[in-house]
């Protein structure tokens, strides 16, 4: 009968610390990408910034499109007002009455028909 052999190696240095060593790889990675990541703390800051910016930007194209649905409010027919309508009339048909003085202003352009 042949003789049982057990061997019994001892655990190199370099085998223990592959696990370590994979374990610190991977946080590392994750905790780098945390941090300067497209969606990390860094990359909120910026989309928080651009989120501010586009309220801002909301706001003013608020204000201004009240302004235009109340300019088009006056063009109803429900409720024309006079002094709306002879202004787009002359200002789509370049006409002003005998008596009155026009004002040209710089960096309008102006149609002479």
């Amino acid at each position: 009968m042949p003789r049982a052999a057990t061997r019994q190696r001892k655990q190199s240095f370099i085998r223990r610390l592959i696990t370590p060593v994979i374990a610190i790889a991977a946080l590392g990675y994750f905790g780098f990408h945390a941090m300067s990541g497209e969606l990390g703390l860094v990359g909120r800051a910026m989309i928080e910034s651009r989120v501010s910016e586009l309220e801002a930007e909301l706001e003013l194209l608020s204000e201004e499109r009240q302004k235009l649905v109340a300019r088009v409010s006056l063009l109803r027919p429900e409720s024309l007002d006079p002094d709306m309508l002879d202004e787009r009339a002359r200002l789509n048909l370049n006409l002003v009455h005998s008596n009155e003085l026009v004002v040209l202003r710089p960096g309008h352009r102006y149609s002479m028909n």
